[in-house]
């Protein structure tokens, strides 16, 4: 498939994600698969950049939440059809590193950290994705059994932001911190905020959050 038609396939996705097109959206992942597409290419260029419009209308009063919604339900089902094939591309090489992923518990706004684990997920790292409203216990249980390099924490409300220290005040108790780079994520956290809970960064969107892990990693220089 040429460059321009790539094009005109990655424009389709950003409006079906834009306007909320559910069916549409996971069309395009399968063709997009089915067509042999670079498919992180097609998530950044495509999808992201949908749900990206979608949330700069949302903030600027333009979109309402129920639009919102369905641009996130659009992503959900691109994203139901490019995840498992993003984890065989990275499948046959060594992963960057392993990384779990969870929104904190009381919390059930998942769109986010999907998109982030996605987006590592073609960047080549091992992803385990726990879900939404995950206990406090439950990701500290992970990090013992699984000994990620990085663990992502995701909140989307100013009320359940504090999961987030407390899962790392949880984790120095366990003496499971060293070693571990934490990351937090959500509309309420901030750099200020991973500073004065001890985590070791804050992104505001995928792109910026592989970013983030590679640099975390020694993977990638600050720039």
């Amino acid at each position: 498939m040429d460059r321009s038609n790539n094009r005109d396939i990655m424009e389709k996705m950003r409006i079906a994600v834009l306007e909320g097109e559910e069916a549409e959206a996971e069309r395009l992942a399968r063709l997009a698969v089915e067509t042999g597409m670079d498919l992180a290419e097609a998530m950044d260029e495509g999808f992201l950049l949908g749900i990206r419009q979608a949330g700069e209308l949302y903030e600027a009063g333009d979109y309402y939440l129920p639009e919102l919604v369905c641009s996130a339900d659009a992503m959900k089902s691109a994203l139901a059809v490019l995840d498992p094939e993003l984890k065989k591309t990275a499948g046959g090489a060594e992963p960057k590193g392993r990384i779990i992923m969870a929104t904190v518990q009381g919390d059930i706004h998942d769109i986010g950290k999907t998109i982030v684990g996605a987006m590592l997920t073609a960047a080549g790292y091992e992803v385990h994705d726990l879900g939404a409203d995950v206990a406090n216990e439950s990701l500290v249980d992970a990090v013992r059994s699984l000994s990620p390099d990085v663990l992502g924490m995701s909140a989307l409300l100013t009320s359940t932001m504090e999961e987030q220290k407390n899962v790392i005040d949880l984790l120095e108790k366990e003496k499971l911190r060293p070693g571990l780079k934490i990351i937090v994520g959500g509309a309420p956290a901030s750099h200020e905020w991973a500073r004065r809970i001890s985590a070791d960064g804050y992104s505001d969107n995928a792109l910026n959050a592989v970013r983030l892990v590679r640099e975390l990693m020694g993977q990638e220089r600050r720039i």
